[in-house]
């Protein structure tokens, strides 16, 4: 029996790893696509001929193109606020600091990849309301909102929402521009604007 368990549950590990491997990779393919071609433009088909999965394979992990594009959201809404937090952090301890920081992050992801603009944008427009993707891409918004109203309060702002107010502004605006001019001048033209933010917020008294 003690043999049975332990073999049962080898076999149940590796099921899991190539489970999550064929995810991955499916999911690293539809990536790509999104970024070239955007949500609308990429279809099923198209996934499953370039990640080379069976289309049984890819309906096995994802039963609906909403339910593909959800993953992919949720999986770039950890990487890219994985990113912000350690580009903040790397700007200094003082949350003042780690406010403009966080814009680093833009600058860097434009100089490795050039800028393909923002997927929860695109999701938030492409996508039907009520949707799993245009859930993702609101989930997204709140969250890092949350986080910029943290620092905003830990960085003394008389008022934290409206300073991540402003700070999501700029963040989405460069993206959005950045897109459009491939530019990576507006990221610096939001840093700046962002360190002026910070100075201004933590002037106003608290409401």
């Amino acid at each position: 029996m003690r043999q049975l368990i332990k073999r049962t549950s080898l076999y149940g590990m590796a099921t899991r790893v190539r489970k999550t491997n064929t995810e991955q990779k499916i999911l690293d393919t539809a990536a790509g696509l999104f970024h070239r071609h955007g949500l609308r433009g990429v279809g099923i088909d198209q996934v499953i001929a370039e990640s080379g999965v069976a289309k049984s394979t890819l309906y096995a992990h994802f039963r609906t193109k909403d339910d593909l594009i959800a993953a992919y959201l949720r999986r770039t809404d950890d990487s890219w606020m994985e990113q912000l937090r350690t580009a903040a952090e790397a700007a200094g301890p003082a949350p003042a600091q780690q406010i403009v920081g966080l814009f680093d992050a833009l600058v860097a992801s434009f100089d490795r990849h050039g800028f393909f603009g923002c997927p929860f944008i695109s999701a938030a427009v492409e996508a039907e309301p009520g949707s799993k993707a245009h859930e993702a891409a609101t989930t997204h918004t709140r969250r890092r909102q949350e986080w910029l109203a943290g620092l905003g309060r830990a960085a003394g702002a008389g008022d934290p929402t409206a300073l991540a107010d402003h700070l999501g502004l700029l963040i989405d605006g460069a993206l959005a521009s950045g897109r459009l001019l491939q530019d990576r001048g507006v990221v610096d033209a939001a840093k700046a604007s962002a360190r002026d933010c910070v100075r201004t917020h933590a002037a106003q008294p608290a409401a």
